[in-house]
């Protein structure tokens, strides 16, 4: 089938690995003019580090990513009031763990289609129309497209969603905090392999030393500490951050002049996806424009993975029977979405508790994870992989 996916970021790439795989024709269209790089890290494990594998990826992704020692949390004069070792999520995940730069994760996955599969960037999905030989589409710099099927895979705000399902307010909760993220060079201190944190009440603000004499920074705050319509561009999201950790203490002046000198932030709500189906017709969902858990969940990259790998063996098994396809894939996948999208909106909280003492609370139950019995429970209860990923390719010769 010829198989059209708005989004090269994680999933829509991922998909299209799989798909080129079962002998299908792919054509990735993604808005920005090149490969979108940057942006937060993020911890990789569970059901999308197991595809990873089968993608040959896991080495180069570990490459690419850091080994965490700890996550530390500190008071105002840096002083260390709660945290832990990172050691546990090693131990009993057996080393298929890694902290990697989305974009590096990104940029790993589209290296292995670059070549296989058609790309067009610099391009957008500007009108659907479906009929019963398949999709047309329109494209926004002109000129239209005929595919047998195509695929959202545009992120939370995914633009195709809102073409096809609906306006974003119809499925997108917010979860009361906002997000901000940005990349400085040659910051000091850069505590090596230390995930460091600093949280007030409400607000909390991190910083991790990456290659290059990068660090990256990372904002959570609480929606309410915000003042007038939310940010739309770089200076806006800028002037935001000075107005809610201007105050902040610790190193949060030094952090914020160092804000000022950069041309490019990451700014969101922290917010879901909840939607009653994930395909409509010829067109289909992945990733978080199917049913984002939140950034703040952990496992969205993972998942978005899991769920391109899914629909690439259901549509592949499935042969002409694309709605049987879909249906399974939404079966198989919608329990574990939505199990993971309760336990985020529990997890929210943690980041950014919003009264001194829950800061207290959450600092001091941090320090639990370092008494070694407890730490190895906690992370096998946790952070075990309740996935088990279906085997489509018995009998499939690659193509990629």
């Amino acid at each position: 089938m010829k198989i059209a996916i708005v989004g090269a970021g994680i999933a829509g790439p991922t998909l299209a690995y799989w798909l080129c795989r079962y002998g299908h024709e792919p054509t990735l269209i993604e808005k920005a003019p090149r490969l979108r790089t940057g942006g937060y890290v993020v911890d990789f494990w569970g059901g999308g580090y197991a595809v990873a594998e089968r993608m040959g990826l896991t080495a180069q992704l570990h490459t690419a990513g850091y080994a965490v020692r700890e996550i530390r949390l500190v008071d105002r004069n840096s002083q260390r009031v709660g945290g832990f070792s990172a050691e546990s999520f090693r131990r009993n995940l057996g080393g298929d763990f890694v902290t990697v730069p989305r974009g590096e994760l990104a940029a790993t996955i589209y290296r292995a289609i670059d070549g296989h599969a058609e790309t067009m960037f610099g391009d957008s999905v500007s009108a659907v129309a479906q009929n019963d030989s398949g999709v047309e589409v329109t494209l926004e710099h002109g000129g239209s497209r005929q595919f047998d099927l195509l695929v959202g895979a545009g992120g939370i705000h995914s633009p195709l969603r809102e073409l096809v399902f609906g306006p974003d307010s119809r499925f997108e909760t917010d979860l009361g905090y906002r997000v901000a993220a940005f990349e400085a060079d040659g910051y000091r201190p850069r505590d090596e392999l230390v995930y460091l944190a600093h949280t007030m009440p409400g607000r909390m603000i991190a910083r991790f030393a990456m290659r290059g004499e990068k660090t990256l920074f990372l904002f959570v705050f609480a929606a309410e500490y915000t003042r007038g319509p939310e940010p739309q561009n770089v200076s806006h999201a800028k002037t935001t951050l000075h107005q809610v950790f201007g105050n902040a203490g610790w190193e949060c002046p030094e952090i914020l002049r160092e804000l000022d000198g950069v041309s490019e932030v990451y700014f969101d709500r922290v917010s879901q996806i909840v939607m009653d189906r994930w395909s409509k017709g010829r067109v289909a969902l992945i990733g978080d424009a199917a049913a984002a858990v939140s950034l703040l969940a952990g496992e969205g990259a993972g998942l978005a993975m899991v769920e391109a790998y899914i629909l690439a063996g259901e549509l592949d098994r499935a042969g002409a029977d694309y709605p049987g396809a879909l249906g399974r894939y939404e079966r198989r996948l919608r329990p574990i979405v939505e199990a993971r999208q309760r336990s985020a909106r529990a997890f929210a909280k943690m980041f950014a508790p919003k009264t001194a003492l829950g800061v207290w609370t959450r600092n001091q139950g941090s320090r639990l994870l370092n008494v070694r019995p407890l730490a190895d429970w906690i992370v096998r209860r946790e952070f075990r992989s309740d996935i088990a990923l279906p085997k489509y390719e018995e009998g499939v010769a690659p193509t990629i």
